[in-house]
């Protein structure tokens, strides 16, 4: 034979070590065309092995890897906006209804009407400590967040002692007139401050501001996703959303409230609109801290989940990939819920004229 083939298994791809010894005539023969037939048949059945074991823990890894993902997805709030009709008793939305208009006439009896109630000479009070309206504003708004949040914050303690539904009621009944009248003063002396610009000519600014207030009452509305507990028709509770608009951001009223702020004071212009605009901003940004404050109490370890999904600026968390979304994310938001808001906010444009007219009314 001219030449000697060693082999060797020291390398599972070479079943081989050729050592080559000074030249001589070449000769092929079938022992040796047998041997390296076998020798590639070898390296062939054991690549295909290597290859198909890394195959199957491929496999493995990533079905694992889809199960933890999958399991890292399950909801563990509540699913926010969900309106079931066939839920629904009649008899509580009677009830409801009639808790709305005694509320109205309530209002409009101790607070609203100025021969009657005690609007009026609350707003006198309030203006006596400055003549400039945006000062007014800002101590009208800082009366409001005050109450508003201490009674937020208070609720735990304050449901203990009177009960969820009486708590409610005390909660609205004490925040509601000073909504209505830091509302209607805002109406009433919008215009009334230094201006600073003037862009309600410029071209495209109109439907900039309708545009950013549609969304922003989107963003406002999820704070009421139960009319009923509203009203104190049925329990109220203190809920952990998880899906719909909370996939946005964890906390839409206050990106709510910001949109509606920058769209108001860029249409208006004066020192009075960005007053107001700072205070309520301060006010929503407060609540951010003290919201989740007070769900990592009730909640425990399942708002720290939520928490870890969501952001608190608008589409944060899905862009860096801790919120991953369903397929059918759409149909969280055709609902009733929302179709009932996308009507009211088209309504409540419609009515700006008869709004500040109202207001004008009362001269506060």
């Amino acid at each position: 034979m001219s030449y000697s083939v060693i082999l060797s298994i020291s390398n599972p791809f070479s079943c081989t070590t050729r050592k080559f010894l000074p030249p001589k005539p070449f000769h092929w023969n079938s022992n040796s065309i047998l041997a390296v037939s076998s020798c590639s048949f070898r390296k062939r059945k054991v690549f295909n092995s290597i290859v198909t074991r890394t195959s199957i823990k491929d496999r493995d890894a990533s079905s694992k890897l889809e199960e933890e993902e999958e399991e890292e997805t399950v909801v563990v709030g509540e699913d926010s906006a969900a309106f079931n009709l066939a839920d629904q008793s009649i008899s509580s939305w009677i009830l409801f209804t009639l808790i709305l208009g005694s509320v109205l006439f309530l209002l409009q009896v101790a607070w609203i009407d100025n021969s009657t109630g005690l609007g009026k000479p609350f707003i006198d009070i309030i203006s006596s400590f400055s003549d400039r309206h945006e000062v007014v504003m800002l101590i009208l708004i800082l009366i409001f967040a005050t109450v508003h949040s201490g009674l937020a914050s208070l609720r735990e303690v304050g449901e203990k002692l009177v009960g969820e539904r009486t708590y409610r009621v005390l909660f609205a009944g004490i925040s509601l007139p000073l909504a209505i009248s830091t509302v209607v003063y805002f109406i009433n002396h919008r215009h009334d401050g230094l201006q600073l610009w003037q862009l309600q000519g410029a071209p495209g600014i109109h439907q900039l501001v309708w545009l950013s207030n549609f969304i922003s009452f989107f963003l406002l509305y999820p704070s009421t996703f139960n009319l009923l507990e509203v009203a104190a028709v049925e329990k109220p509770k203190l809920h952990l959303w998880e899906t719909g608009i909370i996939r946005i951001t964890r906390h839409p009223q206050m990106v709510g409230q910001v949109i509606w702020c920058l769209a108001h004071t860029v249409w208006i212009g004066n020192s009075v609109a960005v007053a107001a605009s700072l205070g309520l901003i301060g006010h929503h940004l407060f609540g951010v801290w003290n919201g989740d404050r007070r769900l990592v109490r009730r909640y425990g370890e399942a708002f720290e989940v939520v928490k870890r999904r969501t952001s608190v600026i608008p589409f944060a968390a899905i862009l860096d990939g801790r919120q991953k979304l369903p397929r059918d994310y759409y149909k969280e938001f055709i609902r009733l819920p929302y179709l009932t808001i996308t009507a009211l906010t088209l309504g409540a444009y419609f009515a700006h004229p008869f709004m500040q007219a109202a207001s004008f009314q009362l001269h506060w």
